[in-house]
């Protein structure tokens, strides 16, 4: 054998191990979901959400599973983001991490193994569980179909590099302004919505001749979601040092974000939350028409969009009446409106007209404002 056909054989063996690798290391990757990691996910949506426990089981038995992943993901995300354990490099080493054991770069037992020793007592022990559990919920994320991969995969790596670039501009004064909200809203809920229309459309062919107009619903419908948890929240974020309060929509009313405190009964904060709650309901707006987009039959997928938005409503409704609330335990809503929002919205799940004129009467004292927080 001379010299030239000694370098083609030894390329071949080469290129042949190099596709033995790959192979395997997919094979390690995508190991098929067990039971036991199924009920590991069903029984930790239970631990670390109340809401997300009650709505998911609505879905249809294919969307279920998928959708009860995405929320583990995206609360794995989460938690990188919110442990203030964490060095704002390290957030951006696991978030990244995260990243690609989702798109199937990285064993998940790896980013479970390195991240679980740091987390600190500032994280709930579900979120622990869930950390050191990762490798269960990406096995069920690998056995999806190419869409939903993709779609989840998306989701994850906008929401991730987007609130690590956020926590890095954290601060008590607030955001520059409500573009600046806007994207906020986007990168933690907005995308959520997309993904959330990706699956529904995947799911029916009905829904998915309507993707275009329901992707953009989405986004609003998503914001409208989050502007209710940061007003909610307001006081919960700023001890943790972070305020995402517009400073435009405030300083117009004569008060400025620095000077904010528990308690303050300043009229200008008043009305700058009653702008801000106004932009929330007209978001929620949107909510509903994205909910009367989706077929009638589907009633459990309208369910799972009309509990989210009417517990929205009625937060904001207490937010309305107690503008002076200093936590957030304050405007929470109670068990019983809870099931007074599932009970009705459950009975009028398939009838628009009905929905249209609960949500105009539910959210009758809210202020109005048009979708560019111009006040009409």
């Amino acid at each position: 054998m001379n010299t030239t056909d000694e370098s083609i054989l030894k390329n071949r063996v080469l290129i042949r191990s190099q596709r033995l690798f790959m192979t395997t290391s997919y094979q390690v990757m995508t190991i098929p979901a067990s039971i036991e990691d199924r009920n590991y996910q069903d029984r930790i949506l239970q631990d670390v959400s109340r809401t997300f426990a009650l709505t998911i089981p609505q879905l249809p038995p294919s969307l279920y599973p998928v959708i009860g992943n995405a929320y583990l993901l995206c609360r794995i995300v989460d938690t990188v983001e919110d442990d203030n354990g964490l060095s704002s490099e390290q957030t951006r080493k696991f978030t990244d991490m995260f990243i690609r054991v989702v798109s199937g770069e990285i064993p998940a037992e790896t980013f479970a193994k390195a991240l679980y020793p740091l987390l600190s007592t500032h994280t709930i022990p579900a979120e622990h569980d869930l950390i050191k559990n990762t490798p269960a919920v990406i096995r069920i994320t690998h056995s999806f179909n190419a869409t939903q991969r993709s779609a989840l995969e998306r989701c994850v790596r906008i929401m991730g590099q987007g609130m690590a670039d956020y926590q890095d501009n954290e601060s008590l004064a607030g955001l520059k302004d409500l573009a600046a909200l806007d994207r906020y809203c986007y990168h933690v809920a907005g995308v959520v919505g997309e993904m959330l229309t990706e699956l529904f459309s995947d799911y029916s062919d009905e829904i998915g001749r309507n993707k275009q107009t329901l992707m953009a619903l989405s986004v609003s419908f998503g914001q409208g979601l989050q502007m209710t948890n940061i007003l909610k929240d307001i006081w919960e974020d700023r001890k943790r040092g972070a305020c995402w309060l517009p400073q435009d929509i405030f300083r117009e009313q004569g008060f400025d974000l620095t000077d904010l405190r528990p308690g303050i009964s300043d009229p200008g904060f008043h009305q700058g939350l009653a702008v801000l709650i106004g932009i929330a309901k007209a978001h929620l707006r949107n909510a509903l028409t994205y909910t009367c987009m989706i077929p009638p039959k589907e009633a459990g997928i309208r369910r799972f969009c009309l509990w989210a938005l009417g517990m929205a409503v009625l937060t904001l409704n207490k937010i309305n009446r107690n503008r002076n609330f200093d936590e957030g335990n304050q405007v929470k809503i109670s068990r019983q409106s809870v099931k007074a929002t599932v009970l009705l919205t459950s009975l009028l799940a398939r009838q628009d007209w009905a929905l249209e004129k609960v949500f105009a009467w539910t959210s009758r004292q809210l202020p109005e404002v048009d979708i560019l927080g111009k006040k009409v």
